[in-house]
């Protein structure tokens, strides 16, 4: 009798342990679940405007410090390499510095765009030209070869050295749209970049090309145009015309995660403060719209 008790006490603890055990795995198996679920991280791939490309790293560190499932990554190539890729769906954004509109063989249509900030742009030449304005017609000639030397238009007597941006750029076609009145540009060298620009007219003597206000520091000279100079001030009532919205463009309508990227760039935490310390004008602060016609109204 008592070893039937025993036994049957004993099987009974074993069943016992079973069934907790049992428990315990499956509880471990959901819990480690839960974890797989909670680390899931959802990849957002922004490429274009190398103009728009230092608001959209900061801004996109910034974010990702407090939102630990997205994982941003922000690479320049150009606004037309943006908008060409945002539309074949390889990237979840596009940057650019110009309407989807105005950029060839681009289903505008397509596309969705979001404006997160307005950039200036101004022509700026090595600081040992001796040039610190030009009217808007010497500018013109200069970029289509009329004017070579830099004592045309009170200088010193040097040749002129221009500098482009690469084709499908969207700061060349914002300053070609604004100076040359459809006019052809000089055949010059060109490069892909703000950053690469910057540095070439620091070091070339007498060159010339153009920057976004953002990218201006004292190693070159930004020029006033008719007497006007480069400020953002002038540029929120389009007394100073060479500038663009800056867009981020979808494919459609984005994605939860990119929609709350995007919602962060329009904050007042960006457009208030990021914005302005990285030398950008906030879109709120514009006292001017322009279509992608490029036709301003108040």
């Amino acid at each position: 009798m008592h070893k039937k008790t025993l036994i049957s006490t004993v099987v009974a603890f074993s069943l016992a342990g079973l069934l907790l055990g049992g428990c315990g795995s499956k509880s471990s198996q959901k819990s480690a679940s839960d974890s797989t679920k909670a680390a899931k991280v959802t990849k957002i791939t922004a490429v274009g405007s190398t103009a728009l490309q230092p608001l959209v790293e900061q801004a996109a560190q910034d974010y990702q410090a407090s939102n630990k499932n997205v994982n941003l990554t922000v690479q320049g190539g150009g606004s037309g390499t943006g908008l060409s890729q945002v539309q074949q769906g390889a990237v979840q954004v596009g940057n650019s510095d110009i309407f989807a509109e105005q950029s060839s063989g681009i289903k505008a249509d397509k596309l969705v765009d979001h404006k997160v900030a307005v950039v200036g742009m101004t022509p700026v030449v090595n600081p040992e030209t001796g040039v610190t304005n030009l009217s808007m017609a010497q500018l013109r000639d200069i970029f289509t070869g009329k004017i070579t030397n830099w004592n045309q238009v009170g200088g010193k007597n040097q040749k002129i050295s221009v500098i482009n941006r690469a084709q499908g750029s969207g700061t060349r076609a914002t300053f070609e749209g604004a100076v040359l009145e459809g006019k052809k540009a000089i055949t010059s060298q060109e490069q892909d970049s703000n950053g690469t620009v910057q540095k070439l007219v620091a070091t070339t003597p007498g060159a010339i090309s153009y920057l976004a206000f953002s990218y201006v520091n004292d190693k070159v000279k930004a020029v006033s145009i008719d007497h006007v100079k480069p400020t953002d001030a002038n540029v929120t009532t389009n007394k100073w015309t060479i500038w663009s919205y800056e867009h981020m463009y979808t494919k459609g309508q984005p994605n939860k995660a990119t929609a709350g990227f995007l919602k962060y760039m329009n904050s007042s935490k960006v457009q208030g403060s990021l914005v302005k310390k990285l030398g950008y004008i906030s879109i709120h602060d514009m006292k001017v719209t322009k279509n992608a016609k490029n036709v301003v109204t108040k």
